[in-house]
């Protein structure tokens, strides 16, 4: 009986996983999909990271207004959670929930969480979490830094996240780099102080962030002509016999979505200017 049993539990866990194995690729499916269209829309992608238990759900929550399951229990965010959220004026993202790291991820989880992982990959800047009341959040930190570096994600730029201040008495602020730009946000998550600051980072980062392009304006968009050159982010310009513009210019991804429909390769505009 006892082999039975065994051999009947062998097979259960075989079903399981393929189970599992196929809702893991109908998920990279939607992912892949999801991501294309957000590529093709401009719209940026934060991803939220960080050591298990640090809080990235409930910070996910708090900037999105959902309700995300947070709990402190390893892997309690088991694909990526995905929702857009406004951060200024004709300006939003797609922040990206993920899994919680762990020291020495297994080869089979990386797998295993592929698509979360691969939203961590593929993010514009990642929001690292850290639970500031941890007495060992330095080694927490380079622990993420260990994983993110397993699934090539380290050249992805962070913001430093510190949350948990209600459990260390310290009031919400704000570190910058050398250049003025927010690097370190200190906040509650629970309670939302802070929050503001997070979101004038993500603003203010990509606000300094820009994509090189050549834009093929109507002769009725001059007003977009210039916003252009009162941002100075024209490098070079003429105009075609229909009285069209053909700008180069350096966009911020801030309100690069305004200029993506009139967006032309540069092989054009050489063929154009012959």
């Amino acid at each position: 009986p006892g082999e039975k049993q065994l051999e009947s539990d062998r097979r259960m866990l075989r079903l399981r996983i393929k189970q599992l194995s196929r809702r893991l690729e109908k998920l990279r499916k939607q992912r892949n999909q999801g991501r294309a269209s957000r590529r093709k829309a401009t719209t940026p992608t934060v991803a939220v990271v960080g050591y298990t238990n640090a809080g990235k759900s409930t910070l996910f929550n708090r900037l999105t207004d959902s309700s995300v399951y947070s709990a402190d229990k390893l892997f309690a965010t088991l694909d990526p959670t995905l929702r857009r959220m406004q951060i200024s004026k004709g300006q939003h993202i797609v922040l990206a929930d993920t899994v919680g790291f762990i020291q020495d991820l297994p080869h089979d989880l990386i797998e295993a969480f592929h698509a979360t992982l691969q939203e961590t990959q593929e993010a514009d800047v990642l929001l690292h979490v850290v639970d500031a009341s941890d007495p060992n959040r330095d080694n927490n930190i380079e622990q993420v830094q260990a994983v993110l570096e397993q699934i090539d994600a380290l050249e992805v730029p962070q913001i430093m996240v510190y949350n948990k201040i209600d459990q260390i008495n310290t009031l919400p602020h704000v570190d910058l780099d050398s250049q003025g730009i927010i690097k370190q946000v200190w906040l509650s998550a629970l309670n939302g102080d802070g929050q503001n600051l997070l979101i004038e980072a993500l603003r203010q980062y990509f606000e300094h962030q820009v994509e090189r392009l050549w834009l093929h304006l109507p002769p009725g968009e001059g007003g977009l002509r210039s916003e252009l050159y009162r941002i100075g982010a024209v490098l070079q310009e003429f105009s075609d016999d229909q009285g069209y513009w053909q700008i180069e210019a350096e966009i911020p991804l801030n309100i690069l979505n305004k200029f993506t429909e009139y967006q032309i390769s540069e092989e054009s505009v050489q063929r154009a200017s012959l």
